[in-house]
């Protein structure tokens, strides 16, 4: 059998079929490839127009902030996220385990899975992989039910093909295995995402982020290409930097901070305290960090506007990892960069905060259009920002990142890239609750693009969707094949 022969059929997805697809291979999309015709929630319109424009994306988000739009770049896109998130059910796992942050890209994962009838096994395995333990529930509950799930009696198997449910039953197995290991750290199960304990097992059993990425699409029959943007088998943390000199530790302490004892210390020592646990090396962590996304609008400002965003490590000193290589050659091989709308400082900023980064963007051949989708509402990161303050931020968090240090009074020159070397277009909604200064953007030369919003309550600005992302990129591209 040839090695090309694994890859999935595209006249057969395998989605219906009993055998399993652990084997089969989601493709890289290295090139465009067509939407499939009348997938769930996309226009025939936008398939259309996905389907003859044939352009391919990279997509710089976080893991909620896109997941309403990533039908409109089909499935010629390769997504990028952080793995710096420390809320949530991520928290607990990293807690007590350790390793990067896995739950944006899971969401991402479980977002990508393609859409099929509601009774085929793998609307079966998308159910139980998008499962969350309730947050409402005592621990002994939480326990009880994750024990009938790992044991393979809950109703969320069902529907399920036995070589697929015990594929999966064998990672959650080891999942609980590792936990008995450190049962002396107590892990919470409440507020569980069972997604995040599959894919926490996977990376920790192949000792590897993107491996375990690629068996959990490959049990999906996924397409997805994402890219975690630091590889590493280590816990991930950012810190951020404020005007007034304070600084926070922790995406939750960033963007929505629940009140607890501080974690870690940003040290200046050059040789601190070993914060070491003698069993995984890990430092002990914060309980599990329950956060209702509908809580973010009404946050507590900071004290003063964040001026960098810098990675940590164990001992709280400044380091400066390397981004994933495959993340720096795919901006030189797709057609669109979007940054998508999100978290500025939490979710993009971690993206861009790295070496080689800068580079990749602004030297890139590939790319037609390098576009920001404009948040219709400011959140406590960047309360008080105009669009300026947005284009602003992430051109010279990518110049900070691009200037090399200098040694032993040796100098180098830096570059200091234009603007318009990261962002060339603008897209922002109608009736947006950020200020747009038109005058002042085009100066910088980024061009505007407004378009209509989704409005789900009348009484709240409105939101990006598919149909006013793909109206916004196809307008775009229209205007630069005119020129």
């Amino acid at each position: 059998m040839s090695y090309f022969t694994l890859a999935p059929n595209p006249h057969n997805s395998g989605a219906d079929s009993p055998g399993s697809s652990v084997f089969d291979l989601p493709t890289q999309p290295g090139q465009p490839q067509t939407t499939p015709k009348g997938a769930a929630g996309q226009s025939t319109e936008i398939l259309s127009s996905a389907s003859q424009a044939k352009t391919s994306f990279v997509v710089i988000s976080g893991g909620t902030g896109c997941n309403a739009i990533c039908s409109a770049f089909g499935q010629a896109a390769c997504y990028i996220l952080p793995v710096s998130d420390d809320g949530g059910s991520s928290s607990e796992i990293i807690r007590v385990l350790g390793g990067p942050s896995i739950g944006d890209i899971r969401s991402r994962l479980v977002r990508l899975i393609p859409p099929t009838d509601a009774a085929s096994p793998l609307d079966a395995i998308r159910n139980l992989l998008a499962y969350r333990l309730p947050a409402g529930s005592s621990e002994r509950e939480a326990r009880d039910e994750w024990r009938d799930i790992v044991e393979g009696r809950s109703n969320l198997w069902s529907g399920i093909p036995n070589d697929r449910k015990e594929m999966i039953r064998g990672f959650l197995v080891y999942f609980e295995s590792e936990i008995l290991k450190r049962a002396h750290k107590n892990f919470s199960f409440v507020n569980g995402s069972i997604g995040n304990y599959f894919l926490s097992a996977a990376q920790a059993f192949f000792r590897s982020l993107p491996s375990a990425i690629f068996l959990f699409s490959s049990i999906t029959n996924s397409q997805a290409n994402i890219l975690p943007v630091i590889v590493t088998n280590h816990t991930v943390t950012i810190a951020a930097e404020l005007e007034n000199g304070e600084r926070l530790v922790g995406q939750c302490e960033i963007s929505h901070p629940v009140r607890q004892a501080p974690r870690i210390d940003i040290s200046t020592e050059s040789e601190p305290g070993s914060p070491v646990d003698p069993l995984d090396g890990t430092i002990p962590r914060s309980r599990n960090v329950l956060f209702q996304a509908e809580g973010k609008n009404q946050y507590e400002p900071l004290n003063s506007r964040i001026t960098r965003l810098f990675y940590i490590n164990a001992y709280g000193n400044e380091i400066h990892p390397s981004p994933n290589p495959d993340y720096i050659a795919s901006l030189s091989r797709y057609d669109v960069l979007v940054y998508s709308c999100g978290s500025l400082w939490t979710s993009i900023i971690p993206c861009l905060a790295l070496k080689g980064v800068a580079n990749a963007i602004a030297r890139s051949r590939s790319f037609k259009a390098k576009v920001l989708l404009l948040n219709s509402v400011n959140d406590r990161e960047t309360d008080g920002y105009s669009a300026v303050d947005y284009i602003r931020t992430i051109a010279q968090t990518l110049n900070d990142g691009h200037h090399a240090h200098t040694y032993g009074g040796l100098s180098k020159a830096d570059t200091t890239y234009p603007v318009s070397a990261f962002i060339t277009h603008l897209v922002y909604l109608k009736g947006t609750g950020v200020e747009v200064d038109i005058p002042s953007i085009t100066a910088l030369g980024v061009r505007c693009v407004e378009v209509d919003g989704c409005i789900y309550d009348e009484a709240k600005p409105p939101r990006f969707d598919t149909t006013s992302v793909t109206h916004a990129i196809r307008d775009i591209l229209d205007t630069i094949r005119d020129e």
